[in-house]
């Protein structure tokens, strides 16, 4: 059960309309850092033993970068927005060094395979994935106005950083686009005479500016659940977006049965979306405001993945004639 401590911060978040996740990474860290400190409660805490804790994270744990960072900008934010003590400008710890794995990414022929075994219910979504390259949290946050038919585009909104910005939509989903959100419109008609049924979730100034809004096809979710529910926020019966859950072990479960023998999950085929476009010539400025990289250096990850060899080498063995 989460303590008192931690529900009040993760309610002060939430008030301050940060999103769940960002209130559920910054709440976990935070535990961690009490864990860290034997349980002494951070108000005892400073900037000292946030040092001590970040160079845990670095030496013994050997976290990540961005791990690192997150668990930084938790910390920041407990000291600062909720306790009122705001920690030094020049905290001084040990930062993490660890070198960013190079992705896994599937060939062309293996994307063909995994989509074509892939179940039916789900594999507009997963398209998706890899012919626009989303992240899996932006495709089932989709609404049927994010998807524009006339200019063949995705638009997406409020992504990683608070972003928007606008993907390509592959012709070849063209048509599926247009009988799901057939789909969700016959989901529509139904929750309409549903008496419970206050319409669906909607960000909370454009709820408050448009209140019906929340009853139009535009605003229904591209992806919905097969079921209503209880919004635990406003206690209010809606029809969410399907669980992300549901994708992850979709993609898993099939890469596996069809024998592909590699680690495949969702992001991978955000990789593959990158690394193939790159492949046919696009200028990594081009993908990396697919992508809605902030940095260019993130985007360049994928160079290193084209770099057969090491940076195009050809091995000087593959020269000689040889009878193995």
């Amino acid at each position: 059960m989460t303590s008192p401590f931690l529900q009040a911060f993760a309610e002060h978040m939430t008030t301050h309309r940060y999103a769940k996740r960002t209130v559920q990474g910054y709440q976990y860290w935070v535990a961690a850092f009490i864990r860290y400190h034997q349980m002494r409660h951070p108000s005892g805490l400073h900037n000292a033993e946030v040092e001590q804790f970040l160079s845990y994270l670095a030496n013994e744990r050997n976290m990540a970068v961005k791990s690192q960072a997150t668990a930084l900008n938790a910390l920041v934010y407990l000291y600062r927005d909720f306790l009122n003590k705001p920690l030094s400008l020049q905290l001084a710890f040990v930062k993490s060094t660890r070198q960013m794995k190079l992705p896994t990414v599937l060939t062309k022929s293996e994307i063909s395979l995994l989509l074509q075994q892939v179940a039916l219910q789900h594999k507009l979504c997963i398209s998706l994935l890899y012919g626009s390259g989303l992240r899996l949290m932006e495709a089932v946050r989709l609404r049927v106005k994010d998807i524009d038919l006339d200019y063949q585009c995705i638009r997406i909104w409020n992504s990683k950083g608070g972003k928007h910005r606008t993907v390509t939509l592959p012709q070849s989903q063209l048509s599926s686009l247009k009988q799901q959100i057939e789909t969700v419109d016959q989901y529509l008609q139904h929750d309409i005479i549903h008496r419970d049924w206050a319409g669906v979730w909607m960000p909370h100034r454009l709820r408050d500016k448009y209140p019906s809004q929340s009853r139009s096809l535009a605003w229904q979710y591209l992806f919905p659940s097969a079921k209503l529910a209880v919004d635990p926020e406003s206690g209010l019966v809606r029809r969410h977006h399907i669980n992300e859950k549901q994708i992850q072990r979709t993609i898993s479960a099939t890469a596996k049965r069809v024998g592909i023998q590699k680690h495949v999950s969702p992001h991978t085929l955000r990789h593959s979306f990158a690394t193939h476009l790159l492949e046919s010539g696009a200028d990594i400025r081009t993908v990396q405001e697919q992508l809605g990289h902030a940095d260019i250096r993130t985007t360049q990850i994928y160079t290193h993945v084209l770099s057969r060899g090491a940076n195009s080498v050809k091995s000087p063995l593959d020269g000689l004639e040889l009878n193995f």
